[in-house]
């Protein structure tokens, strides 16, 4: 069965972690990498991906996507070639189908790597 793409994202490039992230993380819980979205960043820990969505004219309204890794059942990565400027890697997971667009200043292989560590060690 084929399942529409629920949600695309886009990670302009990586960025700092962010220092407001304690009380959503879990006992044991450590954030390895975080990327800059056009509205707020994501953020890869040792047991799942956040994605932070700053909503409303403010952005003082924040939605949060939590993807733990034991949701994904595949991924694939794609680098950028000459002609096409931006990266890309899709997530089918148990609650659907995720595209996630990469800038240039995202090493697509970093970021498979974060997966493939998160994704088989877990």
């Amino acid at each position: 069965m084929e399942t529409a793409s629920i949600t695309a994202w886009t990670f302009v490039a990586e960025c700092p972690i962010p220092t407001d992230l304690g009380p959503i993380l879990v006992e044991g819980e450590q954030p390895w990498a975080a990327y800059k979205t056009f509205r707020d960043s994501a953020i890869f820990t040792n047991k799942r991906l956040i994605v932070r969505d700053a909503q409303g004219i403010t952005g003082k309204k924040v939605e949060i996507y939590s993807l733990p890794y034991s949701a994904i059942n595949m991924w694939s990565s794609e680098n950028a070639g000459k002609l096409d400027m931006n990266a890309e890697m899709e997530l089918w997971t148990r609650a659907g189908h995720i595209k996630v667009k990469l800038g240039k200043g995202v090493d697509i292989r970093k970021l498979d790597h974060l997966i493939s560590h998160a994704v088989l060690n877990g």
